[in-house]
């Protein structure tokens, strides 16, 4: 197993088939160009490999504000649906664990949709808790 920041278009364009899982309006043209957009204002996007294959892929940024402080925010994370229940997930959320306070970050946060359960439940077995509602309204400029 090796888990890796994709830095490359070949690396990044390599995680689309997993992002799209979790993300299927995104298109094969549009994913690197939009990825590398995100890594401008601090995106990063990081893949478990297991025996040559991308299985598991997760997009973090680190941030700071007045609540959390300095923190991790997961945007995204996925396992291939097929590849599910073998652990990868909690590979790779312990990867961002590890990440977050080598970049010397006091928490960790992500979102889940509310019909995620059982994403909340895998969550809620590694440790994370339900601490908050994130409220949303679209804006048409």
């Amino acid at each position: 197993m090796n888990i890796f920041i994709a830095t490359t278009d070949e690396e990044i364009a390599a995680c689309y088939p997993v992002m799209r899982e979790l993300r299927p309006h995104l298109t094969a043209t549009a994913f690197v160009p939009r990825i590398r957009q995100l890594m401008a204002v601090g995106y990063q996007l990081v893949a478990l490999v297991d025996h040559d294959e991308i299985v598991a892929v997760a997009g973090f940024r680190i941030g700071e504000n007045l609540a959390w402080e300095r923190f991790l925010y997961v945007d995204d994370l996925v396992t291939r649906a097929e590849r599910r229940s073998n652990g990868y997930g909690a590979i790779l959320l312990n990867w961002l664990k590890d990440f977050a306070a080598k970049a010397h970050c006091h928490q960790l946060h992500l979102d889940s949709g509310t019909w995620r359960k059982d994403a909340h439940r895998f969550y809620e077995r590694e440790g994370m808790q339900l601490s908050s509602f994130h409220f949303t309204c679209d804006i048409h400029p």
